[in-house]
């Protein structure tokens, strides 16, 4: 039999408690081996079928649940603390794998742990799951793995992913309101247009006589909408599935990203966030010791915005020639001039990694008020926008109404 087996184990651990569990292994010697690096003293152990027809975990494409930077950041503060802890590098990652409450996660630890145990390091087999880890965590780890602390690594990563992860609910949770009424605003719109308005129209048109013109309006839209609804559902499907597989290539995001800040009340807080990620990002990654060029390449990437990620590639051209980074920042629109200063008092200082965090921690403060400030203004704006689009299409409903008797005769 050849290949990865699944085997059922049952072991006692160094404090004499019992555990069992699962691991894979190329066979049950290998898998006794493995049981006795993870500190465990083999009770017994049995070979299982992976699940097969209905025991199979059913998975859904597009539906399944992935690895989010939440997760990541709980797995990085637990991994941090066991090794802190002088647990061994393979137990931690078979604890991990157990405990975690994701399945991707789950899976991708326990191949991470496979390969770990054939000789890799932690981040080399992190970097064959470049889907699920993003290249700062990859590149954090590496740093720590050389340096040999890959405990204060971990606890970067995951300082890092909470911080990010606080910010994208902060902006989630405040406009959640204003969109779940603007969605049911439209709903309610399209509701009216393709069941309620027909039958006015089948009404007002038996009593004879020229309907109002806003009236008129909305019997054409309704007629318009029987056909135009189906027609921008499918649209909508479809764009969303380019928009899925396209949103992260070269030639969307030069078009969409400068597009972004651009925008009237939201290309603010866009910017104000890009560059909280970036000085965090930056931060992290010099405080952890990664080199420079390196470090400005994977900020770039991490930035999530195409204007900002280009600025960093002059940045980087600027280093590699020994000069300083604040001096192409200083010639990029989106970076104000209190943060190129900042960045270029940090280069003078040696202080780099603290005025980033500095700028960090005050851009993350400003996505914060912005937001608010913003929920505070879209809110009535909202209500009165859908107040004046239902109000407008009642009216244009009851206008008839004012002339019916003069329809009966």
């Amino acid at each position: 039999m050849s290949g990865t087996l699944a085997y059922a184990y049952k072991g006692r651990d160094m404090g004499g408690k019992v555990v069992s569990g699962r691991l894979d292994a190329a066979s049950e010697s290998a898998a006794m081996m493995r049981l006795r690096a993870m500190g465990l003293s083999p009770i017994s152990i049995s070979e299982v079928q992976v699940g097969t027809g209905l025991s199979r975990e059913i998975r859904i494409p597009g539906l399944s649940k992935g690895v989010g930077l939440k997760d990541l950041a709980v797995m990085s503060r637990q991994m941090a603390t066991m090794t802190s802890a002088g647990l061994s590098l393979l137990r931690t990652l078979n604890i991990l794998s157990e405990q975690t409450e994701n399945r991707q996660l789950a899976r991708v630890l326990t191949t991470i742990r496979n390969e770990v145990e054939t000789g890799a390091s932690l981040s080399e087999a992190m970097s064959k799951h470049d889907v699920v880890f993003p290249p700062i965590m990859i590149n954090l780890v590496k740093a720590g793995e050389t340096g040999g602390f890959l405990e204060n690594s971990l606890n970067s990563v995951a300082g890092n992913f909470e911080s990010e992860v606080k910010l994208r609910d902060t902006i989630k949770s405040a406009l959640a309101y204003p969109v779940v009424v603007l969605i049911m605003a439209v709903l309610a719109v399209i509701g009216m247009l393709i069941f309620i308005v027909p039958v006015f129209e089948k009404m007002f048109s038996g009593l004879g006589g020229e309907l109002p013109l806003p009236t008129q309006v909305l019997v054409v839209m309704s007629k318009i909408m029987v056909w135009a609804g189906p027609l921008l559902v499918v649209v909508g499907i479809v764009f969303a599935i380019w928009w899925k597989k396209n949103k992260n290539s070269e030639r969307v995001r030069r078009i969409v990203d400068p597009f972004k800040l651009k925008l009237p009340v939201f290309g603010p807080l866009m910017m104000k966030l890009a560059i909280a990620r970036f000085s965090r990002n930056f931060s992290t990654m010099i405080g952890a010791g990664v080199p420079i060029l390196q470090s400005l390449a994977i900020v770039g990437e991490t930035s999530g915005n195409w204007v900002v990620e280009s600025a960093l590639r002059k940045v980087q051209e600027s280093v590699r020639q020994g000069k300083s980074i604040a001096g192409p920042l200083s010639r990029e629109p989106i970076f104000p001039a209190m943060v190129v200063q900042m960045i270029a008092v940090g280069e003078d200082a040696g202080a780099l990694e603290q005025m980033l965090g500095k700028v960090a921690d005050f851009y993350d403060q400003e996505v914060q008020s912005t937001t608010e400030q913003l929920t505070a203004l879209i809110e009535p704006l909202m209500i009165a926008f859908i107040g004046v689009v239902i109000g407008g299409m009642i009216v244009a409903l009851y206008l008839p109404m004012f002339s019916i008797f003069e329809y009966v005769k």
